[in-house]
């Protein structure tokens, strides 16, 4: 014979009052948590992403749309670190199958820079916005040596042209292709000012690759590398005009390794 249900057994049924309610709040709590979520979240995923050399500080907002200073520095244990000037604004953007990211950081766009993210079968794809950005070289002194030794100085306009990424199964591959101009660069090494005006051009492919050279100036620099397994392999030069041969040496001496009149650079 089937037993009798206390009176107390009802309140623990899928109909009780108490239960819909506690259900309700519990499910008003998480969409609060994730519509409202404090943009302060965002800073440790960035430095995990970037092994710890990006940092978001004075986050203001959510992390839907959002504000904050971004940081650059050396990495875990590093001293070296270099804000760049004003904020740096987000917003992200779900939607079907995709999510939208437009960032604009104030200093250096003139408008937002947008990325849409798609998940792929094992990874996933970004596609950036065609865009032009200027940025100050001198933030780079926030990444350690040589960088702070350097201490470049000068404008890094930056011009996107079809460029995606995309992870499948671990494998990083690039499409399109970025552009970086560094517009008259000097350097506290030397006292001639500016030393010359340099592009790094980066294809992407099955095996990107990356080539720099001159445009103007009497530091004369060349080079081509490739991303082979993740990691970049370069080999490029770097000398002086006859006639600047004094006012570079001690540049020359730190950029690579010298070889009479050259600086050999080499990278991986």
């Amino acid at each position: 014979m089937a037993r009798a249900r206390t009176p107390n057994a009802k309140h623990a049924t899928l109909g009780s009052p108490w239960v819909w309610a506690f259900s309700g709040a519990a499910l008003g709590v998480a969409l609060a948590l994730i519509v409202f979520a404090p943009a302060r979240w965002l800073s440790g995923p960035l430095e995990a992403a970037s092994g710890g050399q990006l940092l978001l500080g004075d986050a203001q907002g959510t992390v839907w749309s959002g504000s904050g200073q971004l940081t650059l520095t050396g990495g875990p244990g590093s001293s070296d670190a270099s804000t760049l000037p004003g904020r740096l604004a987000w917003q992200l953007k779900p939607g079907w199958g995709q999510l939208q990211v437009e960032v604009l950081a104030d200093c250096c766009m003139a408008s937002a820079l947008t990325l849409a993210v798609s998940p792929q079968w094992g990874g996933a794809q970004v596609l950036v916005s065609d865009q032009r950005s200027q940025w100050p070289a001198l933030w780079l002194t926030g990444l350690g040596t040589p960088w702070n030794t350097i201490r470049a100085e000068g404008q890094l306009a930056l011009t996107s042209a079809g460029f995606g990424l995309t992870w499948v199964h671990g494998r990083l591959r690039l499409q399109g292709g970025l552009t970086m101009d560094a517009l008259d660069i000097a350097s506290r090494m030397s006292t001639l000012r500016p030393m010359g005006s340099y592009r790094f051009v980066l294809a992407g492919g099955d095996t990107p690759v990356l080539t720099l050279s001159t445009t103007q100036g009497s530091l004369q620099l060349s080079g081509k590398g490739q991303w082979t397994d993740g990691r970049l392999r370069f080999d490029g030069e770097a000398r002086a005009t006859p006639e600047r041969q004094d006012a570079l040496t001690n540049l020359l001496n730190i950029i690579g390794r010298r070889q009479g009149a050259r600086s050999i650079i080499k990278v991986g």
